[in-house]
C-alpha cells in the first residue's frame, strides 16, 4: 500500500489535520483535497502532500482529484452551511462516489456519526447516517466508521466541552445532559482510519466505534473540571431554545454558532456503540479511556502543539483554537534594510520568562493563577510575526483576556517599536 496514492478529503477539517500526518510518517503518498488550499498554508505538513482545489459539490472538479487514487478518505460535513444542508451533504456524496467510481478508486473510508437510525434523532445525526448509505450505493466499497464525541484537541464537540466548563462555575444546560454518550478519544478515531487502510475485513461494513465507558453527556463536562482541578456543578433546565443556546456556544467557544446549533441537537439522543464489531475486526486498536484523553489534551497546551490553522500572512486575527486565545498579527516590512538580521532582533519585555531566544525568534511565558500566556515574534523576510497565546483557567481567565483585548493590540502595535 505504501506505494498508492491517498485521497484525504476535508483536508481543512480537524480529523484530516491529524490523519494527514500519521499517513505521512507511516509512508504513504497523500493528496489533500480542499476548497481553498491557501487555508492549509500554516500547516506544518502542507508542503509534504499534493493539494489540490475541488469541491464535492462541483462533480466536474472531482477527476482530477481523484486522478490514480487508490483509497480515499471522505471527511466533509456542510454543518457550517446553515439551512438545507442535508441536501447538500447527500448531494455531495452522490458527487463523490460516482466520482470515485468513474477514477477507478478502490476504496472509500467514510467518518459519520454515532447513533441509532431506528430511533428519533437530530437532523445532523440523521444525515451523517444518510451520507454513508449515498456512499454505499456505489460500486466502489466503503468501510464506515460512526463516531460520538471526539476527545482531543481541536475537536468541536471536545472544545464546546472545554470552553464552557472552564467559563462557568455553575454550567448550565439543557435536559438533553442526561442521555448517553460514548466519548472516544480522537487518537483512537485516527488508529481506526489507519488501520482501514490494511485490514481488508472491513471493506463494505459499517461500524460503530467509541471509547471504553459510556457516560452522561453532564458527566463528560464534570469529568473534564475534575482532571483540570475545577469546581463546577452542572444546572439543567427543562427548556432552553436550541437557537440560544447555540449562539452562547457560538459567541463562547471555538464552534460556530451554525455547527454548535448541529452538535446540540444531536445532544438529544444516545450516542453509544450498539453493535461492538469494530472491537474484533480491528483488535490493533488500543481504546483509551476519556479521563486520559483529556489529560492528554492539557498536556498539549503550549504553542508548539497548536495547529497554525490561520493564514501565515494574515495581517490580523483573533480566534479561539484548541483551548487558547489567539491574536495574530503580520507587519510587513517591519524589519528596515539597515538592520543586521545575523544579531538579536528582540528584546523580552519584564516579568516574563524567555523559553527561547534566537536571533530571528523569541517565545515568552508569562504563568498566572487564571492561565497562562506566551507571546511568540519572529521574523520572516523583512516581517515582524507576532502571536499571543492565552488559556484561560476558569471565570478569571476570560475576564482577563476579553478586558485586556484591547490594550494587547495595542502593544502589538507597538512592540517592536518598543523592541527596537
Amino acid at each position: 500500500m505504501r506505494d498508492q496514492l491517498i485521497l484525504v478529503t476535508g483536508a481543512t477539517g480537524y480529523i484530516a489535520s491529524r490523519l494527514i500526518p500519521r499517513l505521512l510518517d507511516a509512508g504513504h503518498r497523500v493528496r489533500a483535497l480542499a476548497r481553498n488550499p491557501r487555508q492549509l498554508d500554516g500547516r506544518a505538513w502542507s508542503r509534504l502532500v499534493d493539494v489540490v482545489p475541488a469541491d464535492v459539490m462541483d462533480a466536474a472538479s472531482l477527476a482530477p482529484a481523484l486522478e490514480e487514487v487508490h483509497t480515499a478518505y471522505y471527511l466533509i460535513h456542510s454543518m457550517s452551511s446553515g439551512r438545507g444542508y442535508t441536501e447538500k451533504e447527500l448531494e455531495g456524496a452522490h458527487n463523490f462516489s460516482s466520482a470515485c467510481e468513474a477514477a477507478g478508486v478502490k476504496h472509500i473510508i467514510y467518518l459519520g456519526g454515532l447513533a441509532d437510525p431506528e430511533q428519533h434523532i437530530a437532523p445532523h445525526m440523521r444525515s451523517r447516517i444518510e451520507t454513508g448509505r449515498v456512499l454505499r450505493e456505489g460500486r466502489v466499497p466503503v468501510t464506515e466508521f460512526r463516531a460520538g464525541v471526539i476527545a482531543g484537541e481541536g475537536s468541536f464537540s471536545f472544545e464546546m466541552i472545554r470552553f464552557m466548563t472552564e467559563l462557568f462555575p455553575l454550567v448550565p444546560g439543557p435536559t438533553w445532559l442526561n442521555n448517553r454518550s460514548q466519548p472516544i478519544a480522537a487518537q483512537n478515531v485516527i488508529d481506526y482510519l489507519m488501520a482501514a487502510l490494511d485490514n481488508w475485513n472491513g471493506h463494505g461494513q459499517v461500524f460503530e466505534i467509541g471509547g471504553p465507558q459510556i457516560f452522561l453527556y453532564k458527566d463528560l463536562m464534570l469529568q473534564y473540571a475534575r482532571v483540570r482541578g475545577l469546581k463546577r456543578k452542572m444546572i439543567l433546565l427543562p427548556y432552553i431554545p436550541l437557537w440560544f443556546m447555540a449562539w452562547g456556544v457560538g459567541l463562547m467557544t471555538p464552534v460556530p454558532r451554525r455547527i454548535a446549533h448541529a452538535l446540540i441537537g444531536g445532544l438529544s439522543a444516545d450516542s453509544v456503540v450498539q453493535h461492538p464489531e469494530a472491537w474484533t475486526v480491528f483488535p490493533e486498536v488500543k481504546l483509551i479511556g476519556f479521563t486520559e484523553a483529556v489529560r492528554d489534551a492539557l498536556a498539549h497546551l503550549h504553542p508548539a502543539h497548536v495547529e497554525r490553522v490561520w493564514k501565515s500572512d494574515e495581517h490580523l486575527a483573533s480566534l479561539k483554537h484548541e483551548g487558547f486565545f489567539i491574536l495574530h498579527r503580520v507587519v510587513q516590512d517591519g524589519i528596515p534594510h539597515s538592520s543586521n538580521v545575523k544579531e538579536p532582533l528582540f528584546s523580552p519585555p519584564k516579568n516574563w520568562q524567555v523559553e527561547s531566544n534566537e536571533p530571528l525568534q523569541i517565545l515568552l511565558h508569562r504563568p498566572q493563577s487564571f492561565g497562562e500566556e506566551w507571546i511568540e515574534q519572529r521574523a520572516a523576510g523583512r516581517d515582524i510575526i507576532s502571536t499571543c497565546f492565552f488559556v484561560p483557567r476558569g471565570l478569571g481567565g476570560f475576564l482577563y483576556w476579553y478586558l485586556s483585548y484591547p490594550f494587547r493590540v495595542l502593544f502589538f502595535r507597538g512592540w517592536w517599536h518598543i523592541c527596537k
